[in-house]
């Protein structure tokens, strides 16, 4: 049975770009080949037990097209790798009447290639004659959403999985731990684990979908500081002030039993978390926001000194804690990533080389601007506050985010508010990507739905500007409305994909797009 795809409006086909999709491909070439049109024989094409044969099997599930060996016949989707540029994500697409040809470099590209196929589909319902020729602009592109705060259910997690994909978006980061909550099953340390938590087996099953998707789970247990759900359970081990004061969400670095429960942890969910990321977190330790640290906290003063010698400060502490739980990390053969708050230098203590900044801080007294950090040589990743914080409540200093703003005015280079570091130093080797983050704050201001919902638009245009951080050839309204024409989860084209049964109604299909937060028309 062919996919049913909706033919748009006259007046709504000359509107959109030629190649309608988020984001925007590189380059189109026209050709005299005529439009393919997805037909009742259609097939996806690729060589069983090849690099892209999940590619393909994925795509037919997508499409409600049968899946074959090959080779490619007259009006048929072939899926193969072959060299199209450095890039390791890049893929060139070929049509014509007579059928599909999607090549990537990678079956990462093969995968972003038929990303293009299904929006196009969608928005035009036949795809034009002609070679499209894309690659994303750098490599580290997501969304990071704070499961420790606020509980977020296996199915609306697997929903942003197939929204990031759809969108060529390749990362999620999970902050598994806060004051509030601790969200992942542990059978080393079951005694810190929230009520409403995410069993091992949801783990297991969201990193495999996010595999097939060709995106890559980030897990973070942060500390030394929000650790408050690990410290309910452990209060001998919560950091004091020289008066006795307990210290919200810190925990005692020079007691040795802190840095053995969280290796505990890492050690246990390493096997988990297979991905090359591991985020130590590292902000906001309730030790370095006093003016004083080694009079406030003398316990941790005499633990630098006699580590560092008559020198040693807090700081110098905070840093080799950070080390510590790196050099558990890289026997998993992961690199790391730490706050930029999280970051403090000294002759002494040196955050480890290889650990990328995470830099989000909008205020400077949080620690040094980007450019210090990229001068030394640090690759980093953008999560600048002013633009991709997505802060339940929307607290006074965090208004929630505009995908226009984002649109029109944000790209990787923007780092700091609104100001560019130099170019010299915002390369794709330099400034890895960026991720939208949402931070749950206060918990009870939105529901899964209307986080979803209000996350659409910031995610889009943050999925543009990663890709191409050039100016984008459409208007803000222009986007909207293309947004609304590529639609949304690429397994809701055919109306079946994974999981759903074939001949769904339209009541059915309707629910399923609403359930986890998929709403049928763009919100403005």
């Amino acid at each position: 049975m062919a996919v049913f795809v909706p033919e748009p409006s006259p007046a709504a086909a000359a509107a959109m770009p030629a190649i309608p999709s988020i984001p925007a491909v590189r380059s189109f070439t026209p050709t005299a080949g005529g439009t393919w049109r997805p037909a009742s024989g259609t097939r996806v094409v690729a060589p069983v037990g090849s690099a892209v044969e999940d590619e393909a099997r994925l795509l037919a599930a997508e499409l409600n097209v049968p899946y074959a060996n090959g080779p490619p016949g007259p009006g048929d989707i072939s899926l193969s790798l072959q060299w199209v540029n450095d890039n390791p994500e890049a893929y060139e697409l070929a049509s014509s009447a007579s059928g599909i040809a999607i090549r990537g470099t990678t079956d990462a590209g093969v995968f972003y290639g038929t990303r293009t196929l299904l929006q196009v589909l969608r928005a035009r319902g036949g795809f034009p004659g002609g070679i499209v020729q894309d690659r994303p602009d750098r490599p580290q592109r997501g969304l990071m959403v704070d499961v420790g705060r606020k509980y977020f259910t296996p199915g609306w997690l697997r929903a942003r999985i197939g929204e990031l994909s759809y969108l060529k978006l390749n990362e999620l980061h999970l902050h598994l731990s806060d004051n509030q909550g601790f969200r992942v099953q542990s059978t080393t340390h079951p005694e810190v684990v929230s009520a409403r938590h995410l069993s091992k087996a949801d783990i297991r099953d969201l990193v495999a979908y996010a595999a097939r998707r060709h995106l890559t789970v980030i897990p973070e247990i942060d500390s030394p500081g929000h650790l408050g759900a690990v410290l309910a359970a452990h209060p001998s081990l919560q950091l004091r002030t020289r008066l006795g004061v307990p210290v919200n969400g810190a925990i005692d670095i020079s007691n040795p039993r802190s840095a053995t429960l969280l290796d505990d942890l890492i050690k246990e969910y390493a096997p988990l978390f297979p991905g090359r990321y591991w985020h130590l977190g590292g902000d906001e330790y309730g030790a370095l926001t006093v003016p004083d640290p080694q009079a406030a906290f003398p316990q941790l003063a005499a633990y630098a000194r006699s580590r560092f010698g008559p020198a040693g400060t807090v700081a110098d502490a905070a840093t080799a804690w950070l080390n510590d739980r790196s050099a558990v990390l890289r026997r998993y053969g992961r690199t790391t990533k730490v706050w930029n708050d999280g970051f403090f230098s000294s002759p002494r203590s040196w955050p480890d080389a290889g650990r990328e900044v995470e830099y989000w801080s909008s205020n400077v007294q949080r620690g040094p601007l980007p450019e210090t950090y990229l001068r030394e040589g640090r690759t980093l990743v953008n999560l600048n506050s002013w633009y991709l914080y997505y802060v339940l409540g929307s607290p006074a200093s965090f208004p929630y985010p505009s995908g226009r703003a984002i649109y029109e005015r944000w790209t990787p280079a923007v780092v700091y508010r609104d100001r560019a570091v130099p170019a010299a130093l915002a390369g794709a080797d330099r400034i890895l990507g960026g991720r939208l983050a949402v931070w749950c704050d206060h918990g009870d201001a939105q529901t899964e739905t209307q986080i979803a919902a209000g996350i659409r638009l910031p995610l889009r245009a943050l999925a543009q500007k990663v890709w191409d951080p050039r100016t984008p050839a459409l208007s803000w309204e222009g986007f909207k409305s293309l947004a609304n024409a590529v639609g949304q989860e690429a397994a809701r084209i055919g109306g079946v994909g994974e999981g759903a049964g074939r001949g769904a109604s339209l009541a059915r299909r309707r629910r399923e797009a609403t359930r986890w937060g998929y709403p049928l028309l763009e919100r403005s």
